[in-house]
């Protein structure tokens, strides 16, 4: 048996751009881990079976893939304990894959070589193969083209999801965007950025997400935080802070409002 952390992400910046020939949006995006995880336990088992968060699809579909790509039977037991809040921007369910995927691997008498597992990882979906590797990472292409970044970490996060917050399927969130005008500008301003950003305080430098916004934001600036996003197509939203007593007092401050969590970024996973 075999047991991880399976972190979530927060995007740092998501500039998206027209209509791929795959049907996809080519974006620009910059994703980090933060401390806030699900728990992934993987053991060998007559057949697959996935327990803990009954509304999962991901992690069954991943363990199958993999059993078929390793020309292995898909014997395995997963327990997923659930941390990380559902549909909310924060990459749960991709990272559940990826750690599902990652440990159950290594039980293999033959594993996937580390390029047939991203390529697998990349079928699942755009996220997934960011969890296979630590550190922040800047996603082209559907967002599943990655190259490591050297961004400061030293910094807390306070995520927020908002009370009673719904929101479509991220494909549709993605189906409704009308903002590609300016792609290559808001492109080029968030890769300028990423150059100069040699301190916390410079992520405030990154332009904010095109897809999705939320009054939130600017309630964390005001509270303290050099930078206030909306994750991936949202719900949630994050603030960064230099502090954590700051942290602390917005999240006292937006308790009303919705579930708050405070956290750091994350090198593991």
């Amino acid at each position: 048996m075999t047991r991880a952390p399976a972190p979530a992400k927060i995007n740092l910046a998501l500039v998206v751009g027209p209509t791929r020939a795959d049907g996809k949006h080519e974006v620009v995006t910059v994703m980090q881990r933060i401390d806030l995880c699900d728990r992934i336990t993987v053991e060998t088992a007559p057949s697959l079976d996935v327990d803990g968060f009954a509304d999962d699809t991901i992690v069954r579909r991943s363990l199958a893939a993999l059993a078929d790509a390793a020309r292995a039977q898909p014997g395995w037991r997963v327990t997923i304990e659930k941390h990380v809040p559902v549909a909310a921007g924060l990459g749960g369910g991709s990272s559940d894959a990826a750690t599902a995927l990652r440990l159950a691997n290594e039980t293999l008498e033959q594993p996937l070589a580390d390029n047939r597992l991203r390529a697998l990882a990349g079928s699942l979906g755009a996220d997934v193969p960011f969890f296979l590797t630590p550190g922040p990472q800047l996603g082209t292409g559907d967002g599943s083209d990655l190259a490591r970044l050297d961004l400061p970490q030293d910094y807390f996060v306070l995520v927020v999801l908002p009370n009673d917050a719904r929101k479509s399927s991220t494909s549709d969130v993605y189906a409704a965007f009308a903002g590609e005008d300016g792609f290559e500008e808001r492109r080029a301003t968030l890769l300028a950025a990423l150059d100069g950003a040699t301190r916390a305080r410079d992520l405030a430098h990154l332009p904010p997400n095109d897809l999705a916004t939320s009054p939130l934001t600017g309630e964390l600036r005001t509270l303290g935080a050099f930078r206030a996003d909306v994750s991936g197509a949202g719900p949630a939203v994050y603030g960064l802070f230099h502090h954590r007593a700051h942290a602390q007092s917005a999240a006292d401050a937006l308790k009303p409002r919705g579930r708050v969590w405070i956290t750091v970024p994350a090198w593991y996973g």
